[in-house]
């Protein structure tokens, strides 16, 4: 259902939805102290129903959207035992564990209404749009409203991308089929939340999500600039209102990227009965368009270049499509990932799953004989991603990834110090994670060295992702006329880069496993999906990606195991990959809709295997 210009809606109800007290949510924003007519009088308070919206984004990956929402997956277990994600995982989260402050679902849910009440107010009859901005100049004795609509313009613009942002974000956690039967997202609203009436909600079918999304997004692209970037602003004079300094806001590329990800998802098999390819093919197209971009436009002289490695330290790293706001100076993720033996919390390990999921050097997975994997030396030879992505036993944490020795990981059973059990702060799978963690950042050091870390919503390395396994499924791995990009040649751009730790990967000429997948369309799909796995883990994506492509429960409910290692007398290790970690105990593979907002509209129908949240 449409929210339509007759609905009337009280700001009592909107109180009640939100979870929030009267006094809180009646505060228009930016500014408590003036009432929300006058907000119009305020030029900056009315760029500030934009600009709020960026404040309610996570900046980085410590949260249960991001590296713990891993935890609910394949690739992680978390340490904690009163986590959500940890408790939604092995079937025991109950409506009593979801009061209304529930970080998994209430305050998303919260969040992202929040958000698109404050654009809807700023798009409502074009109010925002019309806003004075920029006093009118004098040019040449006529009059110039340049600049005036060049703020509008990117105000008009950010407000149709962040609500299909939210929008998006809100179909992602939230979309699922429904107790009715029904394909389900979520209540679309596109006016502002109004004095006047009752609130009764319902949801909107997963498709009419879809479609609104998308129609957002080609509203805002009509009105932003496709990237701010200031050598994309010839006249110098309009970088004062335009350009690199609106990094990190959303810009026209972004919106053809946000796209390409519900594209993706909408043509996966859960969501996707009747393998309508177009959908995957509108994937492809999108992704294709930034990968383009970011190789052609934005590859300029201190810019993009696809072999260099990812810093994920770099607010501004030319891999960024989208990313939130910066925390400056920050060490959540190493204080998250290291054990407590070096003064961690050791939050998350990863599992043994994952770590098999990586291969060899020679490109080859650990089940291939060519592979020449070694069950009794297992860390030795590994894709060398591996040893920038996951710690495991014996590994060394050198600074700056150099000589200087800062820490040894010692994770076997009989007196190492980072075992499974032996702190509450090591890792319950015998692994730490060091992705995300700063190489100069040693807590013993007179000056400690901390870092900037931000949240990477959208890279070129999920476009590449994207791009692969879609055109793989219109056209096969090889071909290239449709696109202009084979599959496997996108694969390529990531098998070619560096790792995070700087190091040399595979080269064109030597990567002869891509040679083999590529010549059949399912095995490059295992292929993609594996690389995806490896390439985005402890970024809370795979949550996602193992719903989109299963239409099967059980498949979901599956064991994750963990290292048994054991020491011997002469130094050298026994390993078991054999034990459970955890066992995972899913009742849907859909989030439930927060039980607040269920008890308080009736119009709401709950997502499948959550009967009791009703």
């Amino acid at each position: 259902m449409i929210i339509s210009m007759k609905t009337k809606i009280i700001l009592l109800g909107v109180l009640l939805i939100m979870g929030v007290s009267c006094t809180d949510y009646l505060d228009p924003y930016p500014n408590g102290d003036k009432s929300t007519e006058e907000i119009w009088k305020y030029q900056d308070m009315v760029q500030g129903l934009v600009g709020q919206c960026y404040d309610n984004m996570p900046r980085n990956y410590d949260n249960n959207e991001g590296a713990y929402l891993d935890c609910a997956t394949d690739d992680a277990v978390s340490t904690s035992t009163t986590r959500d994600t940890r408790r939604m995982a092995l079937g025991s989260l109950t409506p009593s564990s979801d009061p209304g402050s529930s970080d998994l679902f209430a305050n998303y849910w919260t969040r992202a209404y929040n958000s698109i009440r404050l654009v809807n107010m700023f798009l409502k009859d074009r109010r925002g749009y019309n806003t004075k901005f920029i006093v009118p100049k004098l040019v040449n004795g006529v009059v110039s409203t340049r600049f005036n609509d060049l703020v509008k313009n990117r105000l008009q613009g950010e407000a149709f991308a962040l609500r299909a942002w939210f929008e998006w974000d809100l179909l992602q956690k939230f979309g699922g089929k429904g107790i009715n039967g029904q394909m389900l997202g979520f209540p679309i609203v596109l006016e502002p939340l109004e004095i006047g009436g009752e609130i009764n909600l319902a949801r909107n079918t997963y498709d009419e999500c879809v479609k609104q999304i998308l129609a957002d997004c080609d509203s805002a692209y009509k009105y932003l600039p496709i990237a701010h970037r200031d050598f994309l602003v010839p006249d110098a004079g309009d970088r004062v209102y335009a350009g690199g300094k609106y990094w990190g806001k959303l810009d026209g590329i972004t919106t053809r990227a946000i796209k390409a990800n519900v594209y993706l998802t909408w043509a996966s098999p859960r969501f996707n009965p009747t393998n309508d390819l177009t959908r995957w093919d509108n994937a492809a197209k999108f992704a294709k368009e930034v990968v383009d971009f970011k190789l052609t436009v934005d590859k300029v002289t201190g810019g993009f270049n696809p072999v260099n490695a990812v810093n994920w330290f770099d607010p501004n790293s030319p891999e960024i499509v989208f990313s939130a706001r910066y925390n400056n100076a920050n060490d959540a993720m190493e204080r998250m990932f290291y054990p407590g033996g070096f003064q961690g919390n050791g939050a998350m390990g990863a599992t043994q799953d994952l770590v098999d999921a990586f291969p060899m050097k020679n490109g080859y997975p650990i089940t291939d004989p060519k592979s020449l994997y070694n069950p009794a030396d297992p860390y030795k030879d590994r894709d060398p991603r591996f040893y920038s992505i996951i710690w495991y036993n014996n590994a060394q944490a050198k600074k700056n990834n150099t000589g200087v020795l800062m820490y040894t990981f010692e994770n076997w059973a009989n007196g190492g110090k980072d075992a499974a059990g032996v702190k509450s702060t090591n890792s319950l799978t015998n692994y730490h994670i060091k992705k995300n963690v700063y190489m100069g950042l040693n807590w013993s050091d007179a000056t400690i060295n901390r870092q900037p870390h931000t949240k990477m919503f959208i890279r070129w390395t999920h476009m590449v992702l994207v791009f692969a396994e879609a055109a793989n499924k219109v056209v096969g791995p090889t071909d290239a006329a449709k696109y202009g990009l084979s599959a496997k040649a996108a694969m390529q751009y990531l098998r070619v880069r560096k790792t995070y730790d700087g190091a040399a990967l595979y080269t064109a000429t030597t990567d002869p496993y891509l040679d083999v997948v590529a010549a059949n369309s399912s095995l490059f799909d295992e292929f993609v999906k594996n690389e995806r796995r490896i390439e985005t883990c402890f970024e809370g994506m795979r949550f996602f990606d193992l719903r989109r492509w299963t239409t099967n429960l059980a498949d979901l409910n599956k064991s994750v195991r963990m290292a048994t290692i054991t020491k011997k007398d002469d130094g050298t290790f026994t390993y078991d990959f054999t034990q459970e970690a955890e066992k995972r105990a899913y009742k849907s593979a859909y989030l439930p809709i927060p039980y607040n907002e269920i008890l308080r509209m009736s119009n709401l129908v709950q997502n499948e295997g959550w009967e009791s949240w009703k």
